[in-house]
């Protein structure tokens, strides 16, 4: 790993749409940038994202991130490979261990760090689970697609927070919308139970018991009292907890689901720490993430001391 300089204007912690964005505008302002990325951004799952600016046909995940990253280099940037296991501040400075996919261990320091983590899903138990994202079987955002599956037969779990909401957003886009349970306990309350019924949303009250794919590539969702229910898609919503743990033992405030607090600026409440994207407290969306990715970048340039250019 060949680094050129002993301490960072910035460290950026993921290679997602927002770490690299942000490292975009760090270089175009002249900055010297370490992005650490261990390659498993939710971004490369989308198949086809059609709610990105600039894409009049959609773009597919990889493809937007293999963009991004010839964007980065167009202005000397690249991205490391390897994982920042450990961030500290040591006599004012930001230190992080960053191991290498061979298992070599360095260490990074910066004057200020920007965390692009974003999320871990929960467990999910559908077969083939690969296969399925990527045919459109099993979706991640009602808000992102739920456009593209307009009068599909669509199948909604239980989430823990807000049991019935994304069962009921979906009611925008389709006439046939199923709510599943996730436990023997059930999630909706009576209240809910009425809304659901107003909407004309049906409720699978047994427990699912999971999820396999036919040979044409549709959800079959299978359920504790032995019934399976053939539908288009299925959006799982069975949880996610955001990657804050660098930002977290560092005293960063965190809220639900370990996402980190914000402000304005994307400054979490420890000095020189950043976080944008869905590691922070917001609505998940790659159009997100590149905006707080410039509002944090701005800020960050603005906040170091002038990077004076000498003459040529």
């Amino acid at each position: 790993m060949e680094l050129k300089t002993n301490v960072f204007d910035t460290l950026i912690v993921g290679g997602g749409p927002g770490g690299l964005t942000a490292a975009i505008y760090l270089h175009r302002f002249t900055r010297n940038v370490a992005l650490v990325d261990k390659g498993n951004s939710r971004l490369g799952w989308i198949p086809v994202s059609h709610n990105y600016p600039g894409f009049p046909d959609g773009i597919n995940g990889k493809q937007l991130l293999d963009q991004l990253r010839c964007q980065l280099g167009n202005y000397g940037g690249h991205v490391i490979p390897g994982e920042i296991t450990n961030l500290r501040i040591e006599d004012g400075l930001f230190e992080a261990d960053c191991c290498s996919p061979e298992g070599d261990l360095t260490t990074l320091r910066a004057h200020t760090v920007l965390l692009a983590t974003g999320v871990a899903d929960a467990g999910m138990p559908v077969e083939r689970w690969e296969e399925a994202v990527a045919a459109g079987a099993v979706r991640l955002c009602p808000v992102c697609d739920g456009f593209d599956v307009i009068d599909k037969r669509i199948a909604v779990a239980t989430s823990e927070v807000n049991p019935v909401g994304h069962a009921l957003f979906m009611r925008s886009f389709s006439t046939e919308v199923l709510l599943f349970e996730r436990t023997e306990e059930s999630a909706v309350d009576a209240d809910e139970k009425r809304q659901l019924e107003a909407a004309n949303v049906r409720h699978i009250t047994s427990p699912l018991a999971g999820v396999t794919l036919t040979d044409e590539l549709r959800p079959v969702l299978h359920t504790r009292d032995g019934q399976d229910y053939a539908c288009d898609v299925f959006y799982p919503m069975l949880g996610e907890s955001a990657r804050s743990g660098l930002a977290a033992a560092l005293g960063a405030e965190t809220v639900e689901c370990d996402k980190l607090l914000v402000d304005d600026h994307c400054r979490t409440s420890v000095p020189g720490l950043f976080a944008i994207g869905d590691v922070t407290r917001g609505l998940n969306q790659i159009a997100v993430a590149a905006g707080q990715a410039a509002i944090a970048a701005t800020t960050i340039h603005n906040t170091l001391p002038w990077a004076l250019r000498a003459r040529p």
